[in-house]
C-alpha cells in the first residue's frame, strides 16, 4: 500500500472562468498566505519522494513547502486545453468546436490539446510506475485536473464529476493505493 499526498497549487492570478490549463500563469498576492497553510498541513510527515508539475504555480509552492529538489514530471501537468487555453470559457462557447467537446468532454479532445480521459490516463501511468518502486510515501504537487483523476483512480468519485468536483486551491488530499 501506498500513501499519496497531491496537493493542489496555490490562487491564481488569472480572470474567473478562463481555461489556463497548461499555460504557466502567475500566482496572486495572497501567495505567502495560502502556502503557509499548504505547509501546515504537511508538517511532520517525511515522503519517500516528492514529486512536482514542472509549471512554476507548482514548483514554487512544492519550494516553499521545503521540496526544492522536487522532482518534476509532465505527467503531472494541468489538461491542455490546447487552441482553448487563456480563453474564457463564454468564448469558447462561441467556437463552433465547443459543442462536440462539451457532448463528451471526457473523451474528445480539445482543439490542439487533449481530452480529460487523457489527462486521467497520464495520471495512472505515474501512479501504476511509482506502485513498482518502493516508495511508502510520496507527495505530489500539481492540478486541480490531476487531483479529479486521482479521485476517480481511487474509485471516490465517476468520471462524469470531473470538473463538478474540482477541489479549491491550496487543497491537501490524501489517498491510498
Amino acid at each position: 500500500m501506498m500513501e499519496i499526498y497531491l496537493v493542489r497549487h496555490t490562487s491564481v492570478e488569472v480572470p474567473r472562468g478562463t481555461a489556463y490549463g497548461q499555460t504557466d500563469v502567475s500566482l496572486r498576492d495572497t501567495f505567502p498566505e495560502e502556502a503557509e497553510k499548504v505547509k501546515q498541513q504537511l508538517t511532520g510527515l517525511t515522503f519517500d519522494r516528492v514529486y512536482t508539475s514542472p509549471l512554476s504555480r507548482c514548483v514554487r509552492l512544492a519550494t516553499y513547502c521545503g521540496y526544492p529538489d522536487a522532482t518534476p514530471d509532465n505527467r503531472l501537468r494541468e489538461l491542455h486545453f490546447g487552441d482553448w487555453e487563456m480563453k474564457t470559457w463564454d468564448e469558447i462557447q462561441t467556437d463552433t468546436r465547443s459543442q462536440t467537446w462539451w457532448n463528451d468532454w471526457i473523451n474528445t479532445p480539445t482543439p490542439g490539446g487533449e481530452s480529460f480521459r487523457q489527462e486521467y490516463d497520464r495520471l495512472a501511468d505515474f501512479l501504476e510506475e511509482k506502485q513498482q518502486q518502493d516508495a511508502q510515501r510520496i507527495c505530489l504537487f500539481t492540478h486541480g485536473g490531476i487531483l479529479s483523476a486521482a479521485r476517480i483512480y481511487t474509485g471516490d468519485i465517476p468520471f462524469s464529476e470531473a470538473f463538478r468536483q474540482v477541489l479549491p486551491y491550496g487543497t491537501v488530499l490524501r489517498i491510498q493505493i
